[in-house]
């Protein structure tokens, strides 16, 4: 009998360690690692180019969604268009309310899985760049 509660109590152990690992990645199950963004330029029909410490992405004219890898780093935005000055704005990444309730469910594991694949974090929906015209353009 002895045995037998031992090998009870180690399944036991095995499916709360699984289920434990399951709940891991909660956000990024849930909204994952990328986001979608619309990216605005005043005035419209700007380049842009952002980036982030997990990838570069381009645009070929303002506004445009375009899908960006999350981070808690701050999204860089540089947008040019002729007589304009070329123009950098930068956007900071904001924690998910989700990421509390994975800590909580998830635990550290969890936590960390989506603190470093970016998925506990998010940017505005749509950012704009207000673009001031180059005096010295001919």
């Amino acid at each position: 009998m002895k045995l037998n509660q031992s090998l009870k109590l180690i399944f036991g152990f095995t499916g709360l360690a699984l289920i434990g690992l399951e709940l891991t990645g909660c956000a990024t199950i849930a909204n994952g690692r990328f986001q979608n963004v619309t990216v605005n330029s005043k005035p419209q029909g700007a380049a842009c180019q952002l980036r982030n410490n997990k990838g570069q992405w381009a645009i070929s004219t303002t506004p445009q969604t375009i899908r960006v890898h999350r981070s808690a780093a701050a999204l860089h935005i540089m947008c040019q268009k002729p007589s304009y000055k070329m123009t950098e704005a930068v956007f900071d990444s904001y924690t998910k309310k989700m990421l509390a309730g994975n800590l909580v469910f998830g635990g550290i594991i969890g936590g960390g899985v989506d603190a470093a694949d970016g998925a506990a974090f998010s940017y505005p929906n749509v950012m704009t760049v207000n673009l001031k015209a180059d005096r010295h353009y001919r």
